[in-house]
């Protein structure tokens, strides 16, 4: 077999490459230049092939944790806050809104016209 079968046969058994390429993280040329340089062994495919056994477990992880957190941690959670931390973060918020509604609501000062008054036809030049 020439390398370029060799590489196909590792694509089909590692088929978690196919993402990358959709995704446009990474391109075939890219995979098998890297396949040609390090071979199939070699650490260089780790970040690839395995992802998919970490994003796995991670969405077993979140799934358990889910199931775990209950009401007696929502008390908990409620029992562990700073009402003071709180107040000051709820204050320099208020502020921050005050401002950009000073900002968006400030009318337009316009400055008072002087009413159109015709120079009279006997007058030049401010004489």
């Amino acid at each position: 077999m020439d390398k370029l079968e060799n590489f196909k046969e590792f694509v089909k058994d590692n088929p978690g490459l196919i993402k990358y390429v959709k995704s446009n993280e990474m391109t075939w040329q890219k995979f098998y230049e890297l396949y040609d340089l390090y071979g199939k062994e070699d650490n260089i495919w780790k970040p690839y092939i395995g992802s998919e056994i970490l994003e796995d477990n991670a969405t077993r992880t979140a799934t358990a944790a889910t199931a775990a957190f209950g009401v007696n941690d929502v008390v908990n959670w409620f029992k562990n806050i700073d009402v003071n931390t709180l107040q000051s973060g709820i204050n320099s918020v208020q502020r921050v809104v005050g401002v950009l509604q000073d900002f968006t609501s400030k009318e337009k000062t316009e400055t008072p016209k002087e009413e159109y008054r015709p120079r009279p036809l006997y007058k030049h030049f401010e004489d």
